[in-house]
């Protein structure tokens, strides 16, 4: 099988991943103790309060046999009608609410994936390729601190932190940055094209994505030294040492890309931090993106938008999925062949 047949066989098997996922979904809206048209509606008390749940339930289509909203849910969602939002924002489509929320979690996942990977990795390579030195030892006890430190109390500290901190970042002290721009609130993504625009972002985003990626800094930095620990001591190593391989080239060529095989997985999964993990961290620091939107909505009982959302994560994760089998294909040759 050649990887182009395994990578379109992953493909496929991603369509029974999607519907289960969907259909997970359904059954926890559908059949469990909320009702969104309770939700929209209020305390029932009055003889008007009850012919107005009715008809909200109506028109949810709630009174139709479980089989049938079943379909027209699954038909929905595959042809990318996501609805409205009946209680949070009334009226206002999924889509519309999508764009005006995502750009800001994509901005705050988008750092917090990129700063594991650009200090966590090339510390745990450097740790991996110095073992059993002072720099090992303060490279793996950094990992440790890291992965230790829980975000919410890591986020409590870093706003105490900056809020009583004049050290110049990016051209600015961050107590006054906080004081004029805000430091804890969504942030300003309409100049991001411009210079400053783009560093006005930055600053404002950095914290809570350094909160948010800082268990990953520890996971990626640790199994990083292990993957180069475990290519450094292979045969093929002693042998291309023995056949004049110079050092750059022997690391470059032979250690870093097979050390980078066990990683994949691992960098591809703190994309799933967009997911799940940055919920709290948005709610913490007042990010106003994807995940308040998805907090507010399981909290007010707006399950039709909460369904959607949820839909959109089993979409996200799919897509991740097969954007780590496309990494394996291209970085492991051995990927795709199956033994005859």
């Amino acid at each position: 099988m050649n990887r182009l047949l395994y990578l379109l066989k992953r493909i496929l098997l991603a369509i029974p991943v999607l519907l289960l996922g969907t259909t997970a979904t359904f059954a926890i809206i559908r059949l469990g103790p909320l009702n969104p048209a309770a939700a929209i509606v209020g305390p029932v008390n009055s003889a008007q309060a009850q012919e107005r749940l009715e008809r909200i339930e109506e028109q949810l289509g709630l009174n139709d046999p479980i089989h049938v909203q079943y379909a027209e849910y699954i038909t929905d969602l595959f042809t990318f009608d996501l609805g409205q939002s009946w209680v949070v924002y009334p009226g206002q489509d999924t889509v519309s609410l999508l764009a005006q929320f995502g750009p800001r979690t994509i901005w705050l996942g988008l750092w917090a994936v990129l700063i594991p990977v650009f200090i966590g990795i090339p510390l745990g390579i450097y740790a991996g390729l110095n073992v059993n030195t002072n720099r090992d030892y303060a490279a793996s006890i950094t990992g440790i601190v890291w992965r230790a430190m829980p975000n919410f109390w890591l986020a409590v500290i870093l706003l105490a932190l900056l809020s009583r901190s004049d050290t110049l970042f990016l051209g600015s002290g961050w107590e006054s940055f906080i004081i004029e721009t805000e430091i804890v609130g969504a942030p300003d993504l309409s100049s991001l094209g411009t210079p400053e625009g783009f560093v006005t972002a930055t600053k404002q985003i950095l914290p809570a994505a350094f909160v948010l990626g800082s268990a990953s800094m520890g996971n990626e930095l640790r199994l990083s030294r292990t993957a180069v620990l475990e290519i450094i001591n292979e045969d093929f190593i002693d042998t291309a040492q023995a056949v004049g391989v110079s050092r750059r080239r022997l690391i470059g060529k032979h250690v870093l890309r097979n050390a980078m095989i066990p990683l994949i997985p691992v960098i591809t999964s703190e994309a799933y931090i967009l997911v799940g993990g940055s919920v709290l961290v948005e709610v913490v620091f007042g990010i106003n993106g994807i995940g308040t939107l998805f907090f507010d909505a399981m909290t007010a009982g707006d399950l039709p938008l909460a369904g959607s959302l949820m839909f959109v994560f089993i979409l996200l994760t799919v897509c991740i999925n097969i954007m780590q089998d496309i990494l394996y294909t291209l970085i492991d040759p051995r990927i795709g062949y199956e033994e005859r």
